[in-house]
């Protein structure tokens, strides 16, 4: 956290981001991941699981193997994997995760991405995330329920999609809909001017295979219309805008879909009413 508001308070000094850092200043904004240390609850919670590592290909940025930690709560057959959002961590799903190790038949999984959390890495990005939910996959098990915050619900999609992977239940609480203009709004927030903001967009297509317009989930969500999906939602999220997930629903009728009102991006996941929404949802899917 220390350095990402040293990279603030740099670009907010900066007259219209025009100095020689800009560039650099600016993408480092976007991809630090501030990596907020565990409350006791939460270490006592982590203390409790079984750990394991797994690794993903890094083609972005270290172009290098890196390792992301891994937890695990029960011995069920059926498989939960969790994935957290944004400048997150596995143990921000505590409230959900003590909910759901009341149940025998689970095993649940959760991660911490790349450059998130315990993992290492300087950045991280959306592909790292779907990147470690498929090595999950691959290499430890199948997940038959996928659960995923903000970001999190955007990789989940992607990941079960390129795996390809049909499990029984896909939830997704106040997900990303488009990722460019997430990018907008965190820059917007620190005053960064549109002509730099127009040299980060050209930079990132030059740096990735795809521009950033490319990761807007209404346009990459292929899945079918009887896929088991349930989205819930805030409709005065300001981190997820309404509008953009009301376009979304639009297109994907199939999706079933509640509002929370005054949940809030990240205290849904805290949200009594989502957590047993979400259990009775996992008890009647198995």
């Amino acid at each position: 956290m220390k350095r990402l508001k040293g990279i603030v308070n740099e670009l907010k000094i900066s007259a219209e981001n025009q100095h020689r850092d800009a560039e650099k200043l600016i993408r480092e904004f976007i991809f630090y991941s501030p990596k907020m240390p565990l409350r006791l609850h939460q270490e006592t919670l982590l203390a409790e699981s079984t750990r394991f590592s797994l690794k993903v290909f890094d083609a972005y940025f270290t172009r290098e193997e890196l390792g992301f930690n891994c937890f695990s709560w029960g011995s069920g057959a059926t498989k939960v994997l969790l994935t957290h959002g944004w400048a997150s961590k596995a143990a921000d799903f505590y409230e959900l995760i003590v909910e759901l190790r009341k149940i025998d038949s689970l095993e649940i999984i959760a991660f911490d991405a790349p450059g998130n959390g315990s993992s290492n890495s300087e950045f991280s990005n959306l592909m790292l995330y779907a990147d470690a939910i498929k090595s999950i996959a691959e290499n430890y098990a199948t997940p038959d329920i996928l659960i995923g915050h903000s970001l999190g619900g955007m990789a989940n999609v992607i990941a079960i999609q390129e795996i390809p992977l049909k499990p029984n239940l896909l939830i997704s609480i106040a997900p990303l809909i488009r990722l460019k203009e997430n990018f907008e709004q965190s820059m917007d927030s620190v005053n960064i001017g549109r002509l730099a903001q127009a040299h980060f967009f050209k930079n990132f297509s030059k740096e990735f295979p795809v521009n950033a317009e490319h990761f807007n989930l209404t346009g990459l969500y292929t899945l079918e219309a009887d896929f088991n999906h349930f989205l819930a939602y805030d409709a005065e999220d300001h981190i997820s805008p309404y509008p953009f997930l009301a376009g979304f629903l639009a297109e994907n009728e199939g999706i079933k879909s509640k509002a929370y009102p005054g949940a809030g991006h990240y205290k849904i996941l805290k949200s009594t009413d989502v957590i047993a929404d979400i259990v009775a949802l996992i008890n009647s899917s198995l």
